[in-house]
């Protein structure tokens, strides 16, 4: 019998596994979204008075060290080689992110040589720390007081909504220090952005004759599915179970647009660090494609807050609470029979784009040899519930 597949959410994860699914196995695969269109918090789309290519959601940069994910996305469109640059702007002063050693020389008026600025901040980093247990800790053993309190202090609490010392260690795990004069914000290298946009590459995943996508379409948990041989649940793990057990913590971002004729801030990201400033970052979209020319630009105002009911959930805050919460979700999610849950806000993580596909591959895999051997079919992902 074709199994009939439903897939709530056209993000990544849905997207990529409704291919993988139509590709490799006889199926049906019925594909609801709730928003009016596809593709996730990563749609991008030509923005009307400028013609600039703008990510509705913030900017997304494809980066990674698999060279078998970047072509795996080439296979569907081109990936722009692109060179992210960030810039931080505290207390009157522009600097580069992250650390580097042109931060340090800039921020203590110094002309330190790699040697010379490696051993200045481990002088300066709190010795006392031995294994961090929260963001706070983790900063002051790398980089000590000053550092942290100039470029992560303020913009981390307006961010996250929380003190540092409130969020886990591993945040602060993504942000590297150098100790030479390379200020390219990732360490993958593999960095590029599509030259016609994300929504461009889940519109050629879910070009498949067995993949059926229906837009403004809910997935209400109360309903009847009985007609789904499976089902794939992309959205946030407790708006599955209505609550029943309180809401998972996430904050959410909010942008205030505006244009400019010309160049505004000569870069795609600059961020900003002081407590007065209550944005957290300035994005400039046009730098975003530099193969493009545009006279006007447009540029965004980030706001974070705290994910009400109406909110777009953006960043799992995984506190304690609601890491006690993740566990009696997933215990309950265990239970059901027929229904997986994958990505980012099924399964309660921060993950970056690469991280999704790949691991939306891996998972459509494992499930087509479940379906075929007539095996238990994987509930999550393999990844502990941390």
């Amino acid at each position: 019998m074709t199994p009939n597949i439903l897939v709530v959410g056209s993000g990544f994860s849905g997207a990529v596994l409704a291919h993988q699914l139509a590709c490799n196995m006889d199926c049906q695969i019925d594909i609801w979204e709730e928003k009016s269109h596809i593709a996730g918090n990563c749609f991008t789309e030509r923005d009307r008075k400028t013609d600039i290519m703008v990510h509705r959601y913030g900017p997304h940069i494809f980066n990674t060290d698999k060279k078998e994910i970047w072509d795996f996305v080439n296979g569907f469109i081109q990936l722009q080689p692109f060179a992210h640059k960030v810039k931080a702007i505290y207390n009157g002063q522009v600097y580069s992110l992250p650390v580097t050693l042109h931060t340090i020389n800039q921020f203590f008026k110094k002309t330190y040589s790699p040697a010379e600025a490696k051993a200045f901040i481990e002088s300066l980093a709190n010795k006392s720390i031995s294994e961090p247990q929260n963001f706070e800790e983790q900063a002051l053993k790398f980089i000590g007081h000053d550092l942290y309190k100039a470029f992560f202090y303020s913009y981390t609490k307006k961010q996250w909504g929380c003190e540092p010392s409130e969020l886990p260690a591993s945040i602060l795990k993504r942000l590297p220090v150098r100790f030479n004069y390379d200020d390219s914000y990732y360490n993958n290298s593999l960095v590029g952005i599509p030259k016609e946009g994300y929504t461009e590459f889940v519109q050629k995943l879910l070009d498949r004759q067995n993949i059926h996508l229906t837009l403004n379409r809910k997935f209400l948990p109360e309903d009847d599915y009985s007609s789904y041989s499976h089902i794939f649940f992309t959205g946030p793990l407790d708006a599955f179970f209505n609550y029943k057990f309180g809401r998972l913590g996430y904050r959410t971002v909010t942008f205030e647009p505006f244009y400019f004729e010309g160049d505004f801030q000569g870069t795609a990201v600059i961020n900003y660090c002081d407590e007065s400033v209550k944005y957290t970052r300035i994005t400039e979209h046009k730098h975003f494609t530099p193969w493009e020319k545009h006279e006007k630009t447009i540029c965004f105002k980030e706001y974070s807050k705290e994910t009400s009911g109406s909110d777009i959930p953006f960043y799992p805050k995984r506190l304690a609470a609601d890491k006690k919460l993740l566990s009696l979700y997933r215990r309950e999610a265990e239970k059901l029979q027929n229904v997986s849950f994958l990505g980012r806000l099924a399964t309660y993580r921060y993950m970056d784009m690469h991280h999704v596909i790949d691991e939306a591959l891996h998972f459509a895999d494992k499930f087509k040899d479940a379906f075929i051997k007539n095996l238990k079919r994987p509930v999550f992902p393999n990844v502990e519930p941390t």
